[in-house]
């Protein structure tokens, strides 16, 4: 999908980091957008970037949990635009800490965040697009978490490797059915967004000890568990206050866009550590942890 002008971008996660930076640069791209966000300030915020630039938008507050919500959203897009032809599943969210140690509310949170909000997505916008028969994409924002697992980082991990397999099992499906739709999963390193500060964002029925089980909150087991959810957000903000800016990442989306790139890395040492990765898994052997900071 070379040509963008004049088409038409979804971009949920679009009030902040990478999903403000993939609407901006489809924006320059003369795109019409349609950006949705949990956070309706921070939406109001990119809505009025983009109307700088001389973008048409529409800006829905969405929650990417409810599937109603986004089936609501992809018709307010074609009853606006008439189609959609680039769709960015992109909101997403983090908690860690120890597997053992973790409550089902926080669990649930970020598997229904990171996993089916993907799939309300797709399942939302993909059979408008398929029966639109223009060419498009769908871009799911994973990480390179999908890719590499490390200790500590929990649900997002497990969460992450889902968004992955989605995506594959998404471009074969696009692929057999001769859909003119292509698929990239985007998997960036450390980027310079609030995904470490996730919990403003967390709903009231999640567990307010963020990550340790109820029945342990005034237990030692419950203060180790506090201690590890903590240590991993710690490392996580610092990681990403030194990342890569998230325009830097849009304009990595676009190019594997117009040239129907699968997997998007967004950084150098990337390929090298998946052979390395492979070669372990080969070999029958745990995978070696892995610094992109």
């Amino acid at each position: 999908m070379d040509d963008l002008q004049d088409k038409v971008a979804v971009v949920t996660g679009a009030g902040s980091g990478i999903g403000r930076a993939l609407a901006q640069r489809f924006a320059f791209e003369g795109m019409r957008l349609a950006v949705a966000d949990i956070e309706a300030d921070a939406l109001d915020e990119t809505v009025a970037l983009l109307l700088d630039a001389g973008a048409q938008v529409l800006a829905r507050p969405t929650d990417v949990t409810d599937a109603a919500d986004v089936a609501e959203l992809a018709a307010d897009v074609y009853d606006r635009f008439g189609a959609a032809h680039v769709l960015c599943n992109n909101a997403g969210v983090f908690a860690g800490g120890l597997l053992w140690e973790l409550d089902d509310a926080t669990v649930d949170w970020v598997l229904d965040v990171n996993v089916r909000g993907i799939l309300h997505g797709v399942r939302a916008f993909v059979p408008r697009m398929l029966a639109g028969g223009e060419p498009g994409h769908v871009v799911n924002t994973a990480s390179s978490a999908g890719i590499f697992g490390s200790p500590y980082t929990g649900p997002y991990t497990v969460s992450k490797f889902a968004a992955v397999g989605m995506s594959e099992v998404l471009a074969w499906d696009l692929s057999i059915s001769g859909a003119p739709i292509g698929v990239s999963v985007l998997c960036p390193g450390a980027v310079a967004t609030r995904i470490g500060f996730s919990d403003r964002n967390r709903p009231a029925e999640v567990e307010a000890d963020k990550g340790v089980p109820a029945d342990d909150a005034d237990t030692e087991a419950g203060a180790d568990a506090a201690s590890a959810a903590a240590l991993v957000t710690g490392a996580l903000r610092d990681t990403t206050a030194k990342g890569i800016g998230p325009e830097v990442v849009a304009d990595h989306v676009v190019d594997a866009i117009r040239t129907d790139r699968f997997l998007v890395f967004t950084g150098d040492g990337y390929a090298e550590a998946l052979r390395g990765r492979t070669d372990a898994l080969l070999d029958g052997v745990l995978p070696p942890l892995i610094d992109f900071t």
